[in-house]
């Protein structure tokens, strides 16, 4: 005959168990577990504890065990309860289900809608998806380079991250254009322990500046200037910019993308009057081969968007400080994919395209 073990309480114990028994803000069921160790520990016996409370006697001699052997502990969190695992036919129509259908009216499945649809709980979906690696909620966004030259300008472009020319400059050259000086209707609130800083959903717009930058590929320097405007008069005047603030005797090989601007006739002539200038065009729809986007992300993160800017210039004031402050201790980025790896990959997301697009075809 098993005996239900002794329950001493120490000072400290009792105290606690005594406020969660008397339940103002205590979860009603570790009030329960409470009362039933606190009676127990008066030497109640479990019929008499479980009469008392109206539980089950079961109920009553598992909680006692689980003090005994626990503590407090023991009885303040539930333990975790194994989980049936849906059987391989149910698994199969989720999963199936899932990844080749959409429900009515909607663009995908969600964890409620399916576990209905199937007759099964939303638990076992989720489950399934988990196991899986699905993620109906999440999309990626891509996009594939339709350039004919994509390879031989790939080849390009990464052959002056890896091995650029000697004595010669690489900079990343390219516009952030039609950046928005913002005013926020409302003060910011700073943030504080337990808090982040807040801002106004609603602004008022100020204008715009252009940001035209290069990035030095070995140091990480940024030469930058803000211009009203984003024409081929613009780049030309950064053109000339780039050509007074580097070194006269150095070759330079800008990277840049595909914009007519960077191909305007007079931007050609000027490239013709100044041979040190080599322009290097990334393919297009491949703007992440161009290193100075990444600087303008971080430019975005760190110095913009949680800003308020009442003016123009004082935008352009903020952005000429922050390119003053990165070149001050510049870092660069370090290329380190190789041309033949992404080509892979390239190659792999096309085969990919035309498992869909054939796919398609025979629905």
């Amino acid at each position: 005959m098993k005996t239900a073990p002794r329950i001493v309480l120490t000072a400290d114990e009792r105290q606690v168990l005594e406020t969660w028994a008397r339940g103002r803000s205590t979860p009603v069921r570790l009030m329960e577990r409470a009362r039933i160790v606190l009676a127990a520990s008066e030497g109640a016996l479990n019929k008499d504890i479980a009469q008392h409370l109206g539980v089950p006697p079961n109920k009553v001699g598992r909680w006692r065990r689980r003090f005994a052997e626990k503590r407090i502990e023991g009885i303040r969190r539930d333990r975790p309860r194994g989980a049936r695992k849906p059987d391989a036919e149910l698994t199969r129509r989720i999963l199936e289900t899932t990844t080749q259908t959409k429900p009515p009216g909607r663009t995908h499945w969600g964890s409620r809608g399916l576990a209905k649809h199937l007759g099964t709980s939303p638990s076992t979906v989720q489950r399934v998806w988990r196991a899986a690696g699905l993620k109906p909620h999440l999309t990626r966004t891509f996009k594939l380079s339709n350039d004919p030259r994509f390879a031989e300008k790939l080849l390009d472009v990464v052959g002056l991250y890896l091995n650029p020319p000697q004595h010669a400059l690489v900079l990343c050259v390219d516009e952030k254009s039609q950046i928005q000086a913002l005013d926020r209707t409302q003060k910011s609130l700073p943030m504080y322990k337990g808090r982040g800083g807040t801002l106004t959903h609603d602004y008022k717009r100020n204008g715009t500046t252009t940001l035209f930058a290069a990035l030095n590929v070995a140091n990480g320097a940024v030469i930058g200037r803000c211009l009203p405007r984003h024409r081929h008069q613009e780049y030309l005047r950064f053109l000339k910019q780039l050509d007074e603030e580097t070194p006269p005797a150095q070759e330079l090989h800008l990277i840049v993308d595909n914009y007519a601007t960077h191909k305007h006739p007079r931007v050609r002539r000027w490239i013709a009057r100044h041979p040190r200038f080599n322009l290097h065009f990334t393919p297009t729809s491949s703007s992440w081969l161009n290193l100075v986007e990444r600087w303008f992300r971080d430019l975005t993160e760190n110095r913009i968007r949680r800003d308020s800017f009442r003016s123009v210039p004082i935008l352009v004031r903020a952005i000429e400080e922050y390119v003053e402050a990165h070149n001050r201790s510049p870092r660069p980025f370090v290329w380190v994919a190789k041309a033949e790896e992404i080509l892979a990959k390239v190659a792999r997301a096309r085969r990919a395209l035309e498992n869909v697009k054939q796919s398609d075809a025979l629905h």
